[in-house]
C-alpha cells in the first residue's frame, strides 16, 4: 500500500579541517586546487546557508555532523606513538601526506555516506542503510565506522530502520554510496526503481573499464547492497557508467546524472548502454512514465559538464514542476548557462533553476548534490527519527553561532600538525553532539 512520504535531505556540515590537499585522483577540481589556503568557516556557513534556503522553501532538511579530524586512532594504527600532540608532530615530520589524508573533511559530502532504500521498496518495509566503504581512497575509507554510528544515532528505531555494516573494504566491493545510486518513482511513498550505477565488473577482466582514472564502484558492490536491502529484481536496474566519462573526470554518476520522481536528467555520455538502461527503467517503473531529460554533447561538452558540475545539482519537487538547484559555476560556463536558460523555457519537467554558492566545496570537487544524502521517509518514519538534526530557524542560528565560535577562517597544510587545531576540533564536536542530541559518536568521546 502506498503511504504519504517525503524526501528528506541530510546535508553534511563542513568540518573545521576543510582544506585543499588534492587527495582525490580522478576528481579534477580536487587536484587543480591542491595546496590552496582554505576557509573552513566560510565553507561551513555556505553549506548552512544552502540548507536554510531549502528548509525555508518547505523541504525537510537534516544536518549530519562532521567527523573528527585529524583522526588520531588511524595514525596510531599506522605506528605513530606518544601523546596525541606527539603523534601529530611525528606524522607532520615523517608522513605529511598521511597526516593530510587523516585530516580531510571529505565526510561533508554525504552523498557518499551510505546507500539508502526506502521502506516502499524493501522486503521488510523498513528503511535500510549501508554505509559506503569508500575503499578507493584511503582518506575516505576511514569514514564508515563513524558514519554508521551517526546514522544509528539519528535513525534509532529498529521497527522502522535497518542498519548494515559497510561492505568488505577491498577493491572488488568498492562502494561509493548514494553518489552512484538514484531512485525513480511515481510518488515518494510508492514502490520505485532503484538505479545502481557502477564503473566496472570486478570479477570480469573482459568487461569494459576506464583506462585513465579508476572506477570506484563495482557491479558486485551494487548487487550486494540490493541483496542486503531486500530489494526485488522488479525494483532494481544495474547500469554501467560510460568508461569514457570516468576518464573525462566523472568519478561518480552524480557528476553526470541525477534523478527525482519520474525524471532522469543526464548527459548522453552517462551510461555505457543508454537505450538498454532506459528500457529497463521503463519496464519496472509503475504508476507513471519515465521522463528522460537528455543533454547532448553538442549542447554541453563533457568537459563543461565536469567544470560546472551541472549534474551535481539537486533535483527537487516544486509546486509547478521540478527545481534544479545548481552551483554558481553553472552560470560561469557559457554552454551550461545557455543550456539552463533553454531548459526552463521548454515545456518539460524541470521548470526552475536556482543558483547556490558552495564555492569552497566546489574547489574540492563537490557540488550541491555531493553535500546531501537523500532519505525517503513516511510520516511515521519522519517522526521516529532523532528530531534534533532537523533544521529549524533556531537550530540554524545555533549552528551559525557555533561555526563562528569554533572555525578558523583560513587553513593551510602546515596547520594540520598543530595540536591546538586538534583541541579546537574536539571541543567543537563535543559541543555539537550536544546541540544535535546524537550522543557520543566520536572516538575521543568513547
Amino acid at each position: 500500500m502506498s503511504q504519504h512520504a517525503v524526501e528528506a535531505n541530510f546535508d553534511g556540515l563542513v568540518g573545521p579541517t576543510h582544506n585543499y590537499a588534492g587527495l582525490s585522483w580522478g576528481n579534477v577540481a580536487s587536484k587543480s586546487n591542491v595546496h590552496a589556503v582554505s576557509n573552513p568557516r566560510e565553507a561551513a556557513l555556505q553549506g548552512l546557508a544552502k540548507m536554510k534556503r531549502l528548509a525555508d522553501r518547505g523541504y525537510v532538511q537534516g544536518v549530519l555532523p562532521p567527523h573528527e579530524r585529524p583522526h588520531i586512532p588511524t595514525l596510531r594504527s599506522l605506528g605513530f606513538t606518544g601523546s596525541d600532540a606527539e603523534v601529530l608532530g611525528k606524522a607532520a615530520r615523517e608522513a605529511p601526506a598521511v597526516l593530510a589524508a587523516v585530516s580531510s573533511a571529505s565526510a561533508m559530502w554525504t552523498a557518499n555516506a551510505a546507500t539508502v532504500s526506502p521502506s516502499a521498496d524493501t522486503s521488510d518495509h523498513r528503511v535500510h542503510f549501508t554505509p559506503a566503504n569508500l575503499s578507493a581512497k584511503f582518506h575516505r575509507s576511514i569514514e564508515h565506522p563513524v558514519t554508521g554510528r551517526m546514522l544509528k544515532a539519528i535513525f534509532t528505531d529498529e521497527g522502522y530502520f535497518a542498519h548494515h555494516p559497510a561492505l568488505p573494504s577491498v577493491s572488488h566491493f568498492g562502494d561509493e554510496g548514494a553518489a552512484n545510486h538514484t531512485r525513480l518513482c511515481a510518488g515518494y511513498g510508492d514502490a520505485g526503481v532503484e538505479l545502481f550505477v557502477y564503473g566496472q565488473a570486478a570479477f570480469n577482466d573482459q568487461a569494459p573499464a576506464p583506462r585513465t582514472y579508476p572506477a570506484r564502484q563495482t557491479l558486485e558492490a551494487s548487487q550486494a547492497i540490493a541483496r542486503l536491502h531486500g530489494l526485488k529484481d522488479a525494483h532494481c536496474v544495474f547500469a554501467q557508467q560510460n568508461p569514457d566519462a570516468i576518464d573525462a573526470g566523472v568519478f561518480h554518476n552524480d557528476v553526470i546524472a541525477v534523478g527525482n520522481g519520474n525524471t532522469l536528467f543526464y548527459h548522453e555520455m552517462a551510461f555505457l548502454e543508454e537505450d538498454r538502461v532506459l528500457a529497463d527503467i521503463r519496464s519496472r517503473l509503475t504508476g507513471t512514465d519515465l521522463q528522460p531529460v537528455r543533454v547532448s554533447s553538442a549542447d554541453v561538452p563533457i568537459g563543461d559538464a565536469v567544470a560546472s558540475y551541472l549534474f551535481n545539482s539537486q533535483l527537487l519537487n516544486a509546486p509547478d514542476g521540478m527545481l534544479l538547484a545548481v552551483p554558481g559555476e553553472c552560470r560561469e560556463v557559457a554552454s551550461v548557462s545557455r543550456y539552463l536558460d533553454a531548459l526552463v523555457a521548454e515545456d518539460g519537467p524541470i521548470t526552475a533553476v536556482e543558483v547556490f554558492d558552495v564555492k569552497q566545496s566546489m574547489r574540492n570537487g563537490g557540488g550541491p548534490a555531493c553535500l546531501r544524502l537523500r532519505v525517503v521517509l513516511t510520516d511515521d518514519e519522519l517522526q521516529a527519527l532523532n528530531r534534533g538534526v532537523i533544521l529549524t530557524d533556531d537550530l540554524y542560528e545555533r549552528l551559525t553561532t557555533w561555526v563562528k565560535a569554533h572555525y578558523r577562517d583560513q587553513l593551510s597544510q602546515e596547520d594540520l600538525g598543530d595540536p591546538m587545531l586538534l583541541d579546537e576540533v574536539r571541543k567543537a564536536l563535543d559541543e555539537l553532539t550536544g546541540i544535535l542530541g546524537v550522543g557520543s559518536i566520536y572516538d575521543f568521546q568513547l
